[in-house]
């Protein structure tokens, strides 16, 4: 414990030095420090939103949110478009839009070439923000949906294909299946906490992906 307390703080010290000398660069494909990067900028919003301006990403900044039962955010931000549809728009932390923009530009998107040779048309969602606990319905910790930090990810749709779910293609031993067990694999390359419906049941119908300091990926 006192070791990873350690990295941390030397992370956060490093941010700066970091950032100056790679800046983080959604061109760039994911590697091994992408993750503890995107963590990092949780510390640095200036610096993550300077990384969507560079993207020339079309997002506007959130209004800070906060509940007395310790729901909410200080540095979320609403995507507008992407490369791609969303069916409504997203509200995320700075860094998990970072991270689910890079996860669809460099896992998605190459994923839907390699298993039908098209392009990636829509990604459907189920929330991100909701002032909730990990169990719905149950006391204790809070979600990472409660602070903005995670999106819950039911299917998706490439062009001229009909759309695919999770709930019902995770099982497939077709292209389809292939495709979302090679994005859920890819996803765990950029976010903390990755679960499918390899998890738990509770995950049958969606990935759940958030950008906590976490390492889960099943």
């Amino acid at each position: 414990m006192l070791a990873i307390l350690l990295a941390v703080a030397g992370g956060i010290i490093a941010l700066p030095f970091m950032d100056y000398i790679a800046p983080f660069d959604l061109e760039r494909p994911p590697n091994f420090l992408t993750r503890l990067h995107l963590q990092l900028l949780e510390r640095a919003p200036e610096r993550c939103y300077a990384a969507l301006d560079r993207a020339k990403i079309s997002y506007r900044r959130a209004p800070p949110l906060h509940h007395e039962s310790g729901c909410g955010y200080d540095d979320a931000v609403w995507l507008d478009r992407s490369e791609i549809e969303h069916g409504s728009r997203i509200l995320l932390r700075c860094p998990a839009m970072l991270g689910l923009l890079l996860w669809e530009r460099h896992v998605l998107a190459p994923a839907a070439e390699q298993h039908f040779n098209r392009k990636l048309a829509s990604l459907r969602h189920l929330g991100t923000y909701s002032c909730r606990g990990i169990r719905e319905g149950k006391r204790g910790s809070l979600s990472q949906h409660a602070f903005a930090n995670a999106i819950d990810v039911a299917g998706f749709t490439v062009a001229g294909e009909p759309g695919m779910t999770v709930g019902g293609d995770w099982k497939s031993d077709g292209e389809k299946g292939a495709f979302l067990r090679v994005v859920r694999d890819g996803a765990c390359r950029i976010f903390g906490v990755v679960l499918s419906p390899d998890h738990d049941r509770n995950h049958a119908n969606h990935f759940h992906l958030d950008m906590s300091w976490l390492s889960v990926c099943r």
